[in-house]
């Protein structure tokens, strides 16, 4: 197993980590983490502060493990599925977590997953008929709002809290409206391959 493959193999195991973390029921095994009061009125979890940083150190090395395989020519077939298995772990998992926990709307993570999913059988039929389906500019952009929004999330929205600009949400949402824009537009570009020959 080559190093860009060892690093997603530690972003699933980090994510795995997080989803513990966030949905296992620590208060009825006797397990509460402490608060603080910072600023004056943000009461802010240890439980989600640790969270974000495991999701910070996670989504990081989704750049590094890319750029690595890309530079040295280590790209192969099991670091592309086990890639897009970690990025689907790591975000729709905390998705559903953090809309289980009451921290966003459902209506997020059930509109990206099944964006998501809508996609990925787009590109599965692209592919059986040997058309390659890259990443496009707007589900690029999706992914930049939603990573910088979902840690924004778990850091309580500092430092826009302080000005009271909820840029954590808005962020998501942007992200989620992305999503149904760049899911239109892959099956626009991929249409051909649903026809019958």
């Amino acid at each position: 197993m080559n190093l860009p493959n060892k690093i997603t193999m530690c972003r699933i195991f980090l994510s795995i980590v997080l989803l513990v973390l966030l949905i296992f029921p620590f208060d009825l095994c006797g397990v509460s983490f402490p608060s603080y009061l910072v600023f004056g009125h943000i009461n802010m979890s240890l439980k989600y502060l640790i969270s974000g940083g495991i999701f910070l150190v996670a989504s990081l090395t989704d750049s590094l493990d890319g750029y690595i395989a890309r530079s040295r020519n280590l790209v192969t077939d099991f670091g592309k599925v086990m890639d897009a298995i970690a990025d689907k772990v790591l975000v729709n998992g905390v998705l559903i977590a953090l809309a289980c926990n009451g921290t966003i709307t459902s209506a997020i993570p059930v509109i990206i997953v099944t964006r998501d999913i809508f996609v990925d059988s787009i590109k599965m039929v692209a592919g059986s008929k040997g058309k390659a389906v890259g990443a496009s500019v707007l589900g690029k952009l999706k992914t930049i709002c939603m990573m910088s929004g979902l840690t924004l999330t778990f850091f309580y929205n500092i430092p826009f809290e302080l000005i009271n600009i909820d840029v954590a949400n808005g962020l998501l949402y942007i992200a989620t409206i992305l999503s149904i824009i760049s899911g239109i537009q892959y099956y626009l570009v991929n249409k051909d391959a649903f026809k019958d020959k």
